[in-house]
């Protein structure tokens, strides 16, 4: 078997409505109004032809990720999924889907199992009505709990729920108390995150003009602690900053884009990063439907064209760089060696070693051997240690 490893993320656009804070690519839409068939069908033909430049490579996980791809028909869904399957060899593969607690129940969750899913994310977000309206959810605390639930009766191998904290409004001891309330229903894993602000989102838009009520920065750092230590003694390990996983649920897909391995993206608006020719190429597919639909089957795949809106090389320093920005969110930190040897390019230079040495005597980094990562005492400051090192 290949020892390439391959992931493979497909974006299914399509909401029942846009939340203010999301700055992914998704449209708000009635489940009736959306082309399932024929979005399947226009994925395996741009599967196809990716899958026919990529040999040799062995696939370890898909991640339908939107949007809200538990909208999307299963049988639809699990068409492509055995196509991915069919295209790339690979045992124990982790498929997750994302589902929000609108559009999932028993009947959903069945499907979902047959289609070949063994793991499901819920987008939970909060348990406060308040809050849940202001984030744009369509779902109240029980239908989040229930689905949590749900998912776990059906026999899911991995159940993953995400939180978000730090809202305007929200204490600490309730984003706490949150965190509990859905660790103690037993999910293998579960991402808080504290609300960012995003340009090019309606949250983004007020908070520019000043009419977005914030948490105090104290406050959401506050949070942040209070969360990471509730679920630690609740027996889940904080593997990477806003992530938790019981006996090492983690999550693969994501894991695996964090050490730098490549995947697959595939759907309108997905993003991609591959091998070609020898070097790393990211690029992103049109996120326009209709042209994603209708696009040529000779388009080209790896140039702008009417299939794809974006594409550049990745050369080593780019690599390294972003090696270093996502596995320095990690617990486990950079492996340098290998970040140099896959990237080709110079793990510390001259003026990183300088500032690495200061940021070790500071306490915001360790060093041991190759081995670089950013101590958890220090996480509330890791993006101010990445830049400084980058």
């Amino acid at each position: 078997m290949s020892s390439k490893p391959l992931g493979v993320y497909v974006h299914f656009p399509w909401c029942l409505a846009k939340c203010p804070y999301c700055d992914f690519f998704s449209l708000a839409a009635e489940r009736s109004a959306i082309p399932h068939r024929a979005y399947a069908d226009a994925m395996l033909r741009e599967l196809e032809r990716r899958a026919a430049e990529l040999d040799g490579h062995t696939l370890t996980s898909v991640f339908f990720g939107g949007g809200t791809p538990s909208l999307w028909e299963p049988k639809e869904l699990g068409r492509v999924l055995a196509a991915i399957r069919a295209a790339f060899p690979g045992d124990a593969v982790e498929v997750t889907a994302e589902c929000n607690p609108s559009s999932f129940d028993e009947r959903r969750a069945a499907e979902l199992l047959d289609a070949g899913v063994n793991r499901v994310s819920l987008g939970v977000q909060g348990l406060e009505r308040e809050r849940l309206g202001f984030l744009g959810r369509l779902h109240d605390a029980e239908g989040a709990l229930g689905a949590v639930r749900t998912a776990l009766r059906a026999g899911f191998a991995r159940v993953s729920a995400d939180l978000i904290f730090g809202v305007a409004g929200e204490s600490p001891e309730v984003a706490r108390r949150e965190a509990l309330a859905i660790a103690e229903l037993g999910p293998t894993h579960l991402s808080a995150y504290a609300l960012t602000i995003e340009p090019g989102t309606r949250f983004g838009a007020l908070a520019k003009a000043g009419k977005l009520p914030l948490l105090e920065e104290e406050l959401v750092a506050r949070s942040f602690e209070v969360v990471g230590r509730a679920l630690e003694d609740a027996g889940f390990e904080q593997y990477e900053i806003s992530n938790f996983a019981r006996e090492r649920h983690y999550a693969a897909h994501n894991l695996a884009i964090w050490r730098g391995q490549p995947y697959l993206g595939l759907g309108t608006g997905a993003w991609g990063t591959v091998p070609r020719a020898g070097a790393l190429l990211r690029y992103r597919n049109a996120p326009a439907p209709e042209r994603y639909l209708t696009a040529s089957a000779t388009a080209p795949l790896w140039e702008i064209s009417e299939l794809v809106s974006d594409a550049e090389a990745v050369d080593a320093e780019t690599a390294l760089r972003e090696r270093l920005m996502l596995g320095l969110r990690l617990a486990e930190g950079v492996d340098l060696a290998r970040a140099e040897r896959e990237t080709g390019a110079a793990g510390l230079t001259h003026e990183r070693e300088k500032t690495a040495e200061r940021l070790v005597r500071a306490g915001r980094l360790v060093r041991e051997g190759d081995t670089l990562r950013i101590p958890k005492s220090a996480w509330l400051f890791a993006d101010g240690v990445v830049r400084e090192l980058l």
